[in-house]
């Protein structure tokens, strides 16, 4: 996170947290995978997947990422995504 300090008046601070956050939750994805590492090349293959003309598993209005690696990820959060 970081954090905005803004001088509004004279004497007084006004101090707000910015936190960006990542969209589908990685945490959320590890309980699925349960690794990381596994996860990386999940992710990895299918973005590549994508990239190289495969279909998408949603419509592609329904996807809040716009780059590849967020709809894997997005994919994978939904269970549309299968692996050994």
């Amino acid at each position: 996170s970081q954090i905005l300090i803004q001088n509004l008046s004279c004497n007084w601070l006004y101090i707000s947290y910015k936190v960006n956050m990542i969209y589908p939750s990685i945490d959320k994805i590890l309980e699925k995978i349960g690794s990381k590492y596994l996860l990386v090349n999940v992710v990895a293959q299918r973005a590549k997947e994508i990239k190289d003309s495969k279909p998408l598993q949603l419509p592609e209005k329904e996807y809040k990422c716009k780059k590849n690696i967020g709809r894997a990820l997005e994919e994978i959060s939904k269970g549309l995504i299968h692996f050994n």
